[in-house]
């Protein structure tokens, strides 16, 4: 496999703002040629950015260069530190066995250094997965009873890192390819943030 394919490191080093109190983990971000910026969830056509600025601000296009098919990346990351949000990939480095963004073809080699990020933000007790994938492989890091399959998208529960106590809350994926309308996952995020104690636009 290894002969094959590239084992490719994550492309971008967790984001820990020293404040965060809520920690969002996808799976692995996507191959340079479908990065249009130098940030997480960085694929124009993930809704992410959009999510936030519908959430946040009441605008999917809050985050969005002006003209460009891009987003922000310095505003996105001013936004974040700002509000005390981190974020995670949780797969530090991977197989694209297709070559593609795609969780169904990511084989994982290595996961993140759970414990390790978690020191960083220490007033963090809240974790939202992005997706199927990134479900999987955070429960496999934590102690918990709860089974990925058994963990509905929007539902919440607990768990523990070391001698943290989490609270644990599967988000729908952002990716187009999942089959939800824009507006449908903003309103699961925000009930989240809300719920994390942010503030969120009317």
């Amino acid at each position: 496999m290894t002969d094959e394919h590239e084992i490719e490191l994550r492309p971008f080093p967790p984001f820990l703002p020293p404040n965060a109190t809520v920690l969002m983990m996808g799976s692995f971000p996507p191959a340079a040629e479908k990065r249009a910026m130098e940030f997480h969830y960085p694929n124009f056509q993930n809704d992410m950015w959009r999510v936030y600025g519908l959430v946040f601000f009441g605008d999917a296009m809050h985050f969005q260069r002006v003209g460009e098919k891009a987003f922000d990346a310095k505003k996105i990351k001013a936004f974040l530190a700002e509000r005390g949000i981190g974020s995670c990939p949780g797969v530090r480095r991977a197989i694209r066995t297709h070559g593609n963004a795609s969780d169904a073809y990511l084989k994982v080699v290595e996961t993140v250094e759970l414990p390790e990020i978690l020191e960083k933000i220490p007033q963090c007790r809240r974790i939202c997965t992005t997706g199927g994938k990134a479900t999987e492989i955070l429960l496999a890091l934590l102690e918990t009873e709860v089974k990925a399959k058994a963990f509905k998208t929007g539902t919440t529960i607990t768990a523990r890192c070391g001698d943290r106590d989490l609270l644990v809350t599967r988000l729908p994926s952002t990716s187009r390819a999942y089959p939800m309308k824009l507006e449908k996952k903003a309103e699961a995020y925000r009930k989240f943030f809300v719920e994390a104690g942010f503030t969120v636009a009317k």
